[in-house]
């Protein structure tokens, strides 16, 4: 599920909801929705989250775990 690996990405760095949703420009509660799974987030918003953690799709989408 992809709300778990952003939520882990985002406490590994120590981030709050507000200040990852700053980063690439959505609301805190977006990203709010997104690690409970409520909605997931679009394609440009993915690659936003690739760029800001430097992982891959593959990772962020959970088909690979490096």
């Amino acid at each position: 599920m992809i709300g778990r690996r952003i939520r882990e990405l985002r406490t590994e760095r120590k981030l709050s909801q507000l200040s990852l949703a700053k980063a690439i420009g959505v609301s805190q509660k977006a990203v709010d929705y997104w690690e409970r799974g409520i909605n997931e987030p679009k394609a440009s918003y993915i690659v936003a989250l690739c760029d800001f953690f430097d992982v891959s799709a593959d990772y962020l989408l959970n088909r690979t775990d490096t």
